[in-house]
C-alpha cells in the first residue's frame, strides 16, 4: 500500500530523460549558465516568451540558437535596428499583378522559434508590431488574421550598458515577456574551460554537431504533463500574496499584473517537472518569482536614487511573506 502511496501520479520520466538529453547536448558547446539553460527549457514547456539580458558575448545569443536547433521546428533572427519597420517583421500586403490583388507576404516573425537580437534598438512603432503575436500568436493585417504554427516563441536579447541609441520597452510588452534572465560572466574555471574546449574547434563547428531532440508533438505532450502537476491551494494563495504585494509596497510606482501571477504558477510547475516533481513546493514559487517579477515592476524614483534593485526589493518581499508549509 506504501509504494502505491507514494508512487508518482504524473509520469515525467519521458519529459526528464528529454531535459537531461537537451542538457548534455548544450553542454557540448555552453560551458556553464546553467540557471540561463534550466529558465529557457521551463520558458518551452509554458508557452512563455523570454528576454535575455547580459553584456555583450556571455553566450545570449548562442544558446537562444542552440535551443532552436534542438527543437525540429523552423527558426529565424531578427536584428532590431533603429530604422526597422513593423513590415519588416510581421510582413506586407504585395500587388500581383497577375490575380490583380494583394496577397500577404509573411515577415520572419512567421517562425516557430524567432530569435530578436538587441530587442530595444527598434523604436515604439515596431515594437508595437509584436503586441498582438506576442499574446495571441496571430498578426491581422488589413483586417484578416494570419495564425502562427505551433510552437510558437520569441527570444529576445538586450544589453544592459550600452544605452545609446536604444528605447525603453514599452509595460504592455515586457509584461507579454514570462521570464527576463539575467545573465552574468562566467567564473574563471568556467573560462579556462571555454578557452581549452574552443582553441581546437571554431564555433559553427560545434554547433553543426548539435543534434535535433524535441518535435512539436513532443512539447505539446510535455507541456500538458506540466499543466497537470499538483499545486495545493495554500500555494496559489502564496503566489497571490506576492504579487498583490507589488501593488501595495510604497516603494514601487509600478506593481505585477495578474499576467504574473499566472506566469509564477505556470513556471513553478514547470520548475518541478524538470525536478522529476510531480507536485509544486513554495520553493518552485520562491526560485521563479524574481524571474517573472524584475520586468514587471517599476520601483519609486526615490527608491532608485537610493540604489535599491527590482531584485532586492522582490527579495524582501519575498521575506515578508509567510512560506505555507
Amino acid at each position: 500500500m506504501e509504494e502505491n502511496y507514494f508512487q508518482q501520479r504524473v509520469d515525467l520520466s519521458g519529459l526528464n530523460k528529454a531535459v537531461f538529453d537537451i542538457k548534455s547536448e548544450i553542454g557540448q558547446v555552453i560551458i556553464g549558465q546553467y540557471k540561463m539553460v534550466d529558465l529557457l527549457l521551463i520558458g518551452l514547456l509554458c508557452d512563455g516568451h523570454i528576454l535575455i539580458e547580459g553584456v555583450p558575448g556571455v553566450a545570449k545569443t548562442l544558446t537562444a540558437k542552440l535551443i532552436a536547433k534542438i527543437i525540429d521546428a523552423d527558426f529565424s533572427r531578427l536584428q532590431f535596428t533603429p530604422d526597422l519597420m513593423p513590415s519588416d517583421v510581421v510582413g506586407t500586403s504585395v500587388f500581383n499583378p497577375k490575380e490583380g490583388d494583394f496577397r500577404f507576404k509573411t515577415g520572419p516573425i512567421f517562425s516557430n522559434i524567432v530569435l530578436i537580437d538587441e530587442i530595444n534598438r527598434a523604436p515604439a512603432k515596431t515594437q508595437a508590431a509584436l503586441f498582438e503575436v506576442m499574446e495571441e500568436r496571430q498578426v491581422t493585417i488589413d483586417g484578416i488574421s494570419h495564425e502562427m504554427r505551433f510552437p510558437f516563441l520569441v527570444l529576445a536579447t538586450q544589453n544592459p550598458i550600452e544605452q545609446e541609441g536604444t528605447y525603453r520597452l514599452p509595460e504592455a510588452q515586457l509584461d507579454r515577456f514570462l521570464f527576463k534572465i539575467e545573465v552574468g560572466y562566467p567564473t574563471l574555471q568556467e573560462e579556462i574551460n571555454i578557452l581549452n574546449r574552443q582553441q581546437g574547434k571554431t564555433q559553427t563547428q560545434m554547433i553543426s554537431g548539435v543534434r535535433k531532440l524535441l518535435t512539436p508533438h513532443d512539447i505539446q505532450h510535455y507541456r500538458s504533463q506540466v499543466q497537470s502537476i499538483i499545486i495545493e491551494p495554500k500555494l496559489i494563495e502564496f503566489i497571490a500574496r506576492i504579487v498583490n504585494e507589488t501593488r501595495n509596497n510604497p516603494a514601487l510606482y509600478l506593481g505585477a499584473s495578474p499576467r504574473a501571477s499566472l506566469a509564477i504558477l505556470r513556471s513553478a510547475k514547470a520548475n518541478a517537472a524538470i525536478k522529476g516533481r510531480d507536485f509544486v513546493t513554495p520553493e518552485d514559487i520562491v526560485e521563479m518569482a524574481p524571474h517573472v517579477l524584475r520586468h514587471r515592476i517599476i520601483l519609486t524614483p526615490e527608491k532608485e536614487m537610493e540604489g535599491v534593485t527590482a531584485d532586492d526589493l522582490i527579495e524582501s518581499i519575498l521575506k515578508a511573506i509567510e512560506v505555507p508549509r
